[in-house]
């Protein structure tokens, strides 16, 4: 496993990590929320070079300039997660979905709550867009980077032509 970091975004330092199958992780430095912070382990390999293309699809997000990733993903978790998960890269760019509408989605419309811990397990945020999901009132909830990365993702999102 390979990682780096990525300095100076609008949400802070972020965390990248993944090897030959694919990105397995972009998450914050620090968390706001009760999501577990991802550090490198022991035997993890610092190396920049393998996140080129994440880091400019990162920066062009951050800038204003990309909607849609196009990088291989490998996150690690559940069968249910990984539906979930998928089902959050449907969501897309300025737009928001409840925890309710991704369970509907994934053909299990009573398992809300189920979709709000597997969003809030999801190893790959902003690329696989957690952020975007909220409520059913329409309130900003639970978010690893906390709420205010959220709603600043959130406000990104909606200050660019869709």
């Amino acid at each position: 496993m390979f990682f780096t970091y990525l300095d100076g975004t609008l949400v802070g330092r972020l965390l990248i990590a993944g090897d030959e199958n694919g990105l397995r992780h972009v998450s914050f430095a620090k968390s706001h929320f009760s999501a577990p912070v991802t550090t490198p382990e022991e035997d993890w390999e610092a190396q920049e070079k393998p996140f080129k293309e994440v880091i400019k699809q990162l920066n062009a997000y951050f800038s204003g300039k990309l909607q849609d990733f196009d990088l291989p993903l490998a996150p690690e978790g559940t069968e249910f997660q990984q539906k979930v998960w998928m089902a959050l890269r449907n969501v897309k760019f300025g737009t928001t979905a409840s925890y309710g509408s991704i369970a509907a989605q994934i053909g299990n419309p009573a398992a809300s709550r189920a979709v709000g811990m597997a969003n809030g397990r999801n190893p790959i945020s902003i690329i696989v867009p957690c952020h975007r999901i909220i409520g059913s009132t329409g309130k900003l909830v639970g978010y690893g980077g906390g709420l205010s990365h959220k709603e600043t993702l959130l406000k990104l999102e909606r200050s660019k032509p869709q």
